[in-house]
């Protein structure tokens, strides 16, 4: 599998020299980064969003994470886990000794059952318990951990590395509720210091922290921006060191390697986005040929160029290129766009003309607003379709589409991990986290069939067959696939290690030149 590959874009002479450039004297300011991912909640139960977990790789640990570029999770909280027996069924981990909660409290076995047990249980509507359907049982023995699954999963050690294995303290979270409040008890490379919704995060580096990283970095203060807008004006004033997801797509268009005042760095992004429908019956995007229809009118190239200034790439399939089992599904089913053949499969599902339904979005979550208008324009062309738009606050849009209340909406995904999995049950799985209402057998024992690989090369076969079956019933259109942008100011090294779509946001790289 091809992971990310990094292009450092550095306008500095003597290129890669200032990331060996020590300090002139010791800077113990916080570094301000910027970005609008917004958080859902504190609390590891109860949110499933690149903001929340971007917070949560850096106050929490799991048992496992992802090195930058790895292929394959670490031990973090653990010292070592592995699969034992046959069938990929059982994984144990053994705890790393020292791993201390901010009461001074060590880490148990016991913690760790009970942070994978109650958030199970509450089962949050916006929470990741879905992405642990193969988890039966948690069995705490002095250190011991041992996980039960109820079917083959060699993705599980993935699932484990994200922040849905958070560890929590026992002590300080009830079992059954989500915990209410601004606190954090966790064993990251930083505390929490303060911390205001929708504002700012102050961490503090935790002199305490056991695990994987060799040490913690500089406090870091994170700023929360409601649209892509307010953050390109913080960035110009200066008001940031660091701007990550996401800048206007004009200003990530003129990014120059010329410029003498910053760094930029671009990744290969696994970054996806993809217009959901929801296909309860009774729904007005119920009928598949209705959907179908649907799939025969949206432009990507259109989206790319004039929405997003070619920042970002079409993409015709549920599986983005650089990880293996990409397909162009969609572009073989439909290969133009066509209102002859979107007014035959309408005639045929004996509609009425134009179908109306809303299309929902979140408010603040890059050029979302003028994606949905471009997207309503070219569904409203030719007089088949008549869309109402319908921006929401980000908490809100995600209780929403959880809820089943929208028709269709549109969501940016980032990769929970390096792995074709990551897009395959949560995204259009059966009780998967969009909710759209789809389920399919077929697909649901694709997934499982892919998750019997150890040697995930082997799953390839499944994931094409998945993204076909998926062009064929349209639970989803995708639309683009992203790239990774980080811009700092000259005087901060580290930002090309920030962020690589594993799911970590490693804020302790980043440090002052």
């Amino acid at each position: 599998m091809r992971i990310l590959v990094s292009l450092l874009v550095i306008a500095v002479a003597g290129v890669g020299g200032w990331q060996l450039l020590p300090s002139h004297e010791e800077n113990d300011d916080p570094i301000a980064v910027g970005t609008t991912d917004a958080v859902t909640s504190l609390d590891p139960a109860g949110a499933y969003d690149a903001g929340s977990w971007a917070l949560f790789s850096n106050v929490f640990q799991s048992l496992l994470t992802f090195e930058p570029g790895a292929a394959e999770p670490v031990p973090d909280a653990a010292e070592d886990c592995e699969f034992t027996g046959a069938g990929l069924r059982t994984y144990r981990c053994e705890l790393r000794e020292g791993v201390k909660f901010p009461s001074g409290r060590e880490m148990t076995a016991e913690d760790v059952k009970f942070s994978f047990d109650r958030m199970r249980k509450i089962n949050s509507d916006v929470g990741p318990a879905s992405l642990f359907s193969t988890l039966d049982t948690v069995e705490a023995r002095d250190h011991t951990v041992t996980f039960k699954l109820a079917s083959s999963d060699a993705t599980f050690p993935f699932k484990v590395a994200t922040g849905a294995g958070a560890i929590v303290d026992s002590e300080k979270y009830p079992a059954d509720a989500l915990r209410e409040g601004d606190s954090v008890d966790g064993t990251g490379p930083y505390t929490l210091s303060s911390y205001s919704k929708d504002g700012s995060a102050r961490l503090a580096p935790n002199g305490s922290y056991r695990g994987a990283l060799k040490g913690t970095g500089k406090p870091v203060e994170l700023r929360y921006f409601e649209d892509s807008e307010a953050l390109g004006r913080a960035w110009e004033a200066k008001e940031v060191d660091v701007a990550a997801r996401q800048l206007p797509p004009e200003t990530l268009a003129q990014l120059s390697p010329s410029d003498p005042d910053l760094r930029v760095s671009e990744a290969d992004g696994v970054e996806t986005r993809n217009l959901y429908f929801n296909t309860r019956a009774g729904k007005p995007l119920h009928d598949v040929r209705v959907r179908q229809a649907m799939a025969w009118l949206i432009s990507r190239e259109d989206l790319a160029v004039n929405v997003y200034d070619s920042t970002v790439d079409p993409l015709y399939s549920l599986i983005p290129a650089g990880i293996t089992g990409h397909t162009t599904s969609f572009f073989d089913a439909y290969p133009e766009q066509s209102a002859a053949k979107a007014r035959d499969l309408l005639e045929e599902a004996g509609v009425s003309l134009p179908v109306e339904f809303t299309y929902g979005y979140g408010e603040g979550r890059g050029a979302a607003e003028a994606e949905a208008k471009t997207i309503k324009k070219q569904l409203e062309k030719d007089g088949l379709f008549k869309v109402s738009l319908k921006g929401y606050e980000w908490t809100d849009f995600q209780k929403r589409w959880a809820g089943g209340q929208l028709d269709a909406y549109a969501v940016g995904w980032v990769a929970d991990y390096p792995d074709a999995d990551t897009f395959g049950s949560p995204l259009v799985g059966t009780d998967g986290t969009m909710n759209t209402g789809y389920s399919s057998k077929e697909v649901d024992g694709l997934v499982r069939k892919s998750q019997q690989f150890a040697d995930r090369g082997q799953s390839v076969d499944a994931f094409k067959e998945l993204q076909q079956t998926v062009a064929e019933d349209v639970p989803v259109i995708p639309l683009w696939q992203g790239k990774e942008y980080v811009v700092t100011t000259l005087d901060i090294g580290g930002g090309q290690y920030l962020s690589d779509g594993t799911g970590v946001f490693r804020l302790w790289r980043l440090n002052w030149i």
